[in-house]
């Protein structure tokens, strides 16, 4: 059988590291002290409406396409005086004003799609639009020699399941919830008898020897997050709500020093066919004052310079709005960066020409995976193109 379809039916892919070196030394991780920068990928599920986020209010095609839905010059929050921030961003307009803010627009990728699924896909493995991968650019990241990838927890999703993204052929990132959630799934009177019985699992044959491994690494990783996860409580007002509870758990965990460089979170509801004003505006308050605790977190604990929050959606809205005070799936959209070592923040380029639409939709100017080679060579500190599978160019003047 074949070892992750293996490792997947047992139950304990969502909880495993899956690394390749089952036959190493297995005791628990050790807690060395972090080393290198912190990036924290948030994921807009859905295709957030990147026009109702950073708004050119003054523009008059923007009005004429969106009379339903534009926001006008006195709601907006101006950052200059042609674009303003959605009004339920207001908890991160410091950061634009203390230079930790970084909007890219009009990023995409060629002939894009508007499948949900398939952009998702495309995002998650930075591959071309023909092009299908089974693993993730930052699964790709983990199999290479990056600095401290074959250790547990170097990257870790918050949620019930491991995301294509961090899926790598020989070693992926590790899914959680929470602490308890993992404790409850690795204290199994089951797993704890097959484990003490080492006899019966050496005769048992490989299949029965990948579960008894994979066990012991789940259990020991456990036991080291939960026993981080009680080093630093946060005392920030986070949003009631399952992604606030997760910025909270990582905000925790970086500043109780857990040996993590990698983490991943999504936002899901962004699908705004209908009524997207009030939807649109809930969840984007809902990102805002969390992303504004974990900040402040941050920067209480002297962490914001080292850390970088890069958050995206898989596609945009199309520029006009539909007959259900809504907007239907587009394809460019914006992405940004919010970090205490952005060296030109700001807006990178100039907003979308709206007089230059395809069937509609805006133009991408800026390749989706050019971001990712500048996050991977210049704040994590690898070479992209292994990674990427062919060469992108870093984005000037970002980190």
């Amino acid at each position: 059988m074949d070892r992750r379809l293996f490792i997947q039916q047992s139950g304990l892919a969502s909880a495993s590291t899956m690394v390749p070196g089952f036959v190493r030394d297995l005791r628990v991780p050790p807690q060395q002290s972090r080393s290198g920068k912190i990036l924290i990928v948030i994921q807009l599920s859905g295709g957030n409406d990147g026009l109702n986020t950073f708004v050119p209010y003054r523009e008059d095609l923007y009005q004429r396409n969106r009379p339903g839905l534009h926001i006008g010059p006195k709601t907006v929050l101006a950052l200059t005086d042609q674009v303003g921030l959605h009004p339920a961003l207001a908890d991160l307009r410091p950061q634009y004003d203390l230079g930790e803010l970084l909007v890219i627009n009009s990023v995409g990728y060629p002939n894009p799609t508007r499948s949900h699924f398939r952009s998702m896909d495309i995002w998650q493995t930075a591959s071309h639009a023909d092009q299908y991968l089974q693993t993730g650019w930052l699964g790709r990241y983990l199999d290479s020699d990056c600095f401290g990838c074959d250790q547990a927890y170097h990257a870790v999703e918050i949620g019930d399941n491991l995301g294509l993204a961090l899926q790598g052929s020989k070693r992926d990132g590790f899914a959680m919830r929470d602490g308890n959630q993992l404790r409850r799934l690795t204290d199994n009177e089951f797993l704890h008898t097959l484990g003490s019985d080492q006899k019966r699992t050496r005769k048992a044959g490989p299949n029965l020897d990948y579960l008894y491994k994979t066990m012991i690494e789940v259990q020991e990783s456990a036991d080291y997050l939960i026993q981080k996860s009680k080093v630093y409580t946060s005392s920030q007002s986070y949003p009631v709500h399952s992604f606030g509870r997760g910025l909270k758990q990582i905000a925790e965990l970086i500043s109780a020093d857990t040996d993590t460089r990698v983490y991943y979170i999504s936002l899901p509801g962004f699908d705004t066919h209908a009524n997207q004003f009030a939807r649109q505006e809930k969840l984007l308050r809902t990102y805002s004052q969390a992303v504004a605790a974990l900040i402040a977190d941050l920067k209480h604990n002297k962490l914001f310079a080292d850390t970088m929050i890069m958050t995206f959606s898989e596609f945009g809205r199309r520029v006009e709005e539909n007959g259900s005070r809504g907007t239907d799936h587009g394809t460019a959209n914006n992405v940004w960066l919010l970090s205490g070592a952005l060296k030109e923040p700001g807006f990178y380029n100039d907003m979308p020409d709206l007089s230059n639409l395809v069937n509609g939709d805006l133009i991408f100017e800026i390749d989706f995976r050019r971001i990712y080679a500048t996050l991977l060579e210049n704040w994590l500190g690898v070479p992209p193109q292994d990674i990427l599978l062919e060469n992108f160019a870093a984005l000037d003047s970002v980190v």
